[in-house]
């Protein structure tokens, strides 16, 4: 809206709520990205809303503004909700400005969102040194015929039994086939005694044959993994253990493109596009040294430009859109390596790294230090940022609450932010956390809350129905201090209450398999039985516990085998900073 209007005429309520809307954009703008948008009119606008991170496309959003002027330039950055757009005058983007703030648009998921404008002195964002290729990769477009693409996607029978002699299943986040062997997800293995039945498809042999006349791999395979993917899923950054294959590592992409996220040690990340029925070949560093993965999301950030189709995505904010994913499947094919690996790479190389025994705290003083250093201090300086990811309470938390009689008193041990201290308003409920930061966020959200540590709660023993402690006991460095953790939480129950304990266990089995990845089947009803690929359940030690110094206290603690909730979008590889 133009100021200039505001006071000619009493906004109405729906122009009040806009206006503080687009105060509030601003302000988000400056406090989170350092943008400081001017009260005065320029050529260059902040398009809040309107970014690549929400879910709007180039082809989107450009239309929209060009209705207003010329648009001398449109930059998207990568992963950010705004952009900026450039108009060849002023006066174009006064209009554009008039025109567009408050405007209704549906983004690339079919989502209504609003813009927000502001004026800005210029229109900007910090460039990036160009990027190489990881040393060793090489992505081959067009490798296969269209034909050959077809012939090789109805060749895979997905509707075959899951006990079959080529080991498919069905993975948290894909499906998945193996022949030669099978590859294990939770150690990025194979059992090189325990080859599968039939070894590579017949259909296979001429392109295999093809790539090594061309030079593309040296050693015919005798691995193959065929992953299927929908829109939304992916696979976690991995290496492909170094004991496991040979050197080169090659991989078909078919039936849809894809942005594959390739990491240095030193956290260089270089996004690279594997167009349809390309390869990809991996050899020397790149394959030893640098993960891979594909992040789980429906749309890539790719290039804009029509002649752009493989390689890496840059970082030019001008040439940058959004890629909807199709159905993609891969065919990944290795050599099982018969000796050991001797890369050159010796620090990641599980031949060559001589392994050291885990070093435990060897007193009390030192675990109690360890605590300090490592979870004490970091909650503290992480404390508003953690809050803001931890808004939504897991549904079996909610349900053991609810189910718990009005007017219970319950305690929550690690409280964190106090997302747990308002399900059911009709308990008395209190936390504490060690935290002074996250508990002042409670006490702002008028949740009865104070500091104190898990080994030594100032409650009344006996005095509780019922405790809840999630996420808290395996912060404690060693397993004499996790005990004497449930001993305080026992200590607190009064005879016959109850508490709900969760850990995470990166080392949980399921079904006598790792739970790295798997989940189990899905019945007719529908029950979920899913293991969380990196974080999983542990059953509670109370019930296992003798007895532990409290009197007739007695935590009822029932086994639960569902996973963290969140799926795809759950944040792998942050295990022990998770409330």
């Amino acid at each position: 809206m133009d100021s200039s209007h505001q006071s000619n005429y009493k906004l109405s309520k729906t122009e009040k709520k806009f206006l503080r809307k687009q105060i509030k954009a601003r302000h988000t703008l400056l406090r989170h990205e350092g943008i400081e948008t001017v009260s005065y009119a320029t050529q260059s606008l902040v398009v809040a809303n309107g970014g690549l991170g929400n879910g709007v496309s180039r082809n989107q959003l450009l239309p929209v503004l060009e209705k207003c002027g010329l648009v001398d330039a449109l930059l998207m950055p990568p992963n950010k909700p705004y952009s900026f757009a450039r108009y060849k005058t002023t006066e174009e983007s006064k209009r554009a400005y008039v025109t567009l703030n408050g405007k209704e648009v549906v983004d690339d998921l079919g989502q209504k969102i609003i813009l927000y404008l502001n004026f800005v002195e210029k229109a900007q964002w910090k460039k990036l040194r160009p990027q190489a290729l990881p040393p060793g990769l090489m992505v081959v477009e067009e490798i296969i015929s269209s034909e050959e693409e077809k012939m090789l996607l109805e060749s895979v029978d997905w509707t075959e039994d899951t006990d079959n002699q080529n080991s498919q299943k069905s993975l948290k986040h894909r499906r998945v086939k193996h022949f030669g062997y099978e590859f294990h997800y939770e150690n990025n293995n194979v059992d090189k005694d325990k080859p599968l039945p039939g070894g590579l498809p017949d259909i296979c042999d001429s392109f295999l044959e093809k790539w090594l006349r061309e030079g593309y791999i040296k050693h015919k395979p005798d691995q193959m993994t065929i992953n299927q993917y929908e829109p939304g899923q992916g696979i976690p950054a991995h290496i492909d253990t170094h004991s496991a294959f040979e050197d080169e590592i090659v991989s078909l992409s078919l039936g849809s493109e894809i942005v594959m996220d390739f990491k240095h040690p030193d956290g260089t990340a270089v996004p690279v596009m594997l167009p349809r029925r390309s390869l990809l070949v991996m050899t020397g560093e790149s394959r030893y040294l640098w993960t891979h993965g594909i992040t789980c999301r429906k749309f890539d950030t790719v290039q804009a430009s029509e002649n752009h189709k493989s390689g890496i995505i840059t970082s030019d904010v001008g040439d940058l859109t959004l890629s909807k994913r199709g159905l993609r499947t891969s065919f990944t094919f290795r050599k099982v390596r018969q000796t050991p690996c001797n890369c050159s790479y010796p620090l990641v190389c599980d031949s060559q790294r001589k392994e050291t025994p885990p070093s435990f705290p060897e007193s009390d003083k030192e675990a109690s230090r360890l605590e300090q250093e490592y979870v004490h201090q970091v909650y503290e300086e992480i404390a508003g940022h953690f809050s803001s990811t931890r808004h939504t309470p897991w549904p079996h938390i909610v349900e053991f609450l609810k189910a718990l009689p009005s007017g219970s008193i319950v305690a929550d041990i690690g409280c964190g932010n106090g997302k747990y201290l308002g399900v059911n308003k009709e308990l008395y409920m209190v936390g504490c956390d060690r935290s002074q930061n996250l508990v002042d966020i409670c006490r702002e959200r008028q949740f009865q809350a104070f500091v104190c540590d898990a080994l030594a709660v100032p409650v009344r023993s006996g005095s509780c129905d019922a405790c809840i402690s999630i996420a808290v006991i395996h912060h404690f460095a060693t397993a004499e201090r996790r005990v004497a953790a449930l001993q305080e939480i026992v200590r607190l129950l009064r005879p016959g209450g109850k508490a709900l304990i969760y850990v995470w266990a990166m080392e949980q089995e399921y079904n006598k398999q790792k739970s790295k990845y798997l989940k189990g089947n899905r019945n007719s009803q529908g029950k979920k039985e899913e293991m969380n690929s990196d974080t999983s359940v542990q059953r509670s030690l109370v019930e296992q516990m003798p007895d532990m110094g409290s009197r007739d206290s007695a935590s009822s603690v029932p086994r639960i085998n569902d996973s963290q909730e969140g799926g795809c979008n759950s944040r792998h590889g942050s295990t022990t900073v998770l409330h």
